[in-house]
């Protein structure tokens, strides 16, 4: 009876040892294995920009000397529990201590040292080399502004103002053309986080921050604010849109252009004018001049609403603006609650904002 137990013990124990290894090997697998069918996909171990290489790199370095200490440690813990299980007529008395050993405790001292230098001298490196890039004259300059719960990006030297979805050209190794985001806090502490893009950077409020992207490849790159803001932190999403350099310009010239005027929808631009909307949202060419919302002059030329949760669909805007707790619950959108009337010829309007 007593081995059996002490069969069922050795058993459980190195199957928990198991299935712990198991565990890691499956990170490792979902990690470097994960199908990279497009660029959507946000994993630190596929960059697709210079700061996002640096630190992939940087994190196989510090993967690697951790799991040599982690196969070290388990390749200790397998043979003590193997090598000094209890054994039937074994002598059950407490092995021989040793105190006092010189050589042991030099090692268990020094490795660990030379261990935290080394892997604290190439975070240095890292770090030092995204922090001080030096910007070039061809950069692209982007401020981006993060509200509770949406992201504002302004262009600065083209005139441009959009919302929650970042459009950059790509950068060709040639001809590099680097994005320099400077980062701000509109309200709360938020985190602008692009995994295969660049490393996450908080925006503190009265405080400016920075990071840069050079993307390698066109598509679209997903994020997430990383930094808790709220009851809708983790529906504040990311879009990155890398576009070819024509496809960049073709985009900018007409995000400058004024909103469309159409005659055939003035019913569903009076409601807007005469609502709470101009309070928070702006139309360029109209009076409507908000700033607590995001800029809606060119709306219909993005793919999703609410700060990526949506589609941008005609059902789902209607949805959106008569109830906007139905798609983001506790967004600091207002419910609207217009008539059917009304809210058709609005939405009707907002249709018309390309």
């Amino acid at each position: 009876m007593r081995c059996s137990e002490q069969t069922r013990e050795l058993v459980s124990k190195v199957t928990g040892v198991f299935v712990l290894l198991m565990g890691f090997l499956l990170a490792a697998r979902l990690c470097f294995g994960a199908s990279a069918e497009s660029s959507r996909s946000p994993n630190i171990f596929k960059p697709e920009s210079t700061p996002a290489d640096a630190i992939f790199h940087l994190s196989l370095l510090v993967l690697a000397i951790t799991g040599v200490i982690f196969l070290l440690v388990f390749s200790l813990i397998v043979y003590s529990i193997v090598k000094y299980r209890r054994r039937d007529g074994g002598d059950h008395s407490e092995p021989p201590q040793v105190y006092g050993s010189n050589q042991v405790e030099l090692a268990w001292t020094v490795i660990p040292v030379l261990i935290v230098l080394i892997l604290f001298l190439a975070t240095a490196r890292v770090i030092h080399s995204v922090q001080d890039a030096v910007q070039p004259s061809a950069s692209l300059r982007i401020t981006a502004i993060g509200h509770q719960f949406w992201w504002e990006y302004r262009y600065p030297r083209l005139g441009i103002v959009t919302a929650n979805e970042l459009h950059v050209p790509v950068s060709d190794p040639s001809h590099p053309t680097p994005t320099f985001l400077t980062l701000i806090s509109a309200d709360t502490d938020h985190s602008f986080w692009v995994p295969r893009l660049a490393g996450k950077t908080d925006l503190i409020p009265n405080r400016v921050n920075e990071t840069w992207i050079d993307p390698r490849q066109t598509g679209i790159y997903l994020g997430q604010c990383a930094q808790y803001c709220g009851v809708e932190h983790a529906k504040m999403l990311l879009r990155v849109y890398v576009d070819s350099q024509e496809e960049f310009d073709k985009w900018a010239q007409a995000q400058k252009a004024d909103a469309p005027s159409d005659h055939s929808t003035e019913a569903g631009r009076r409601v807007f004018e005469s609502t709470g909307c101009i309070n928070c949202h702006a139309v360029r060419g109209t009076v409507a001049d908000g700033r607590f919302g995001p800029d809606l002059t060119h709306l219909m030329s993005r793919d999703t609403i609410a700060s990526g949760i949506v589609p941008n669909t005609p059902d789902n805007l209607r949805s959106w603006i008569q109830d906007p707790d139905s798609i983001k619950e506790g967004s600091l959108m207002p419910a609207m609650k217009l008539n059917d009337e009304d809210l058709d010829a609005l939405v009707a309007y907002l249709e018309t904002l390309r």
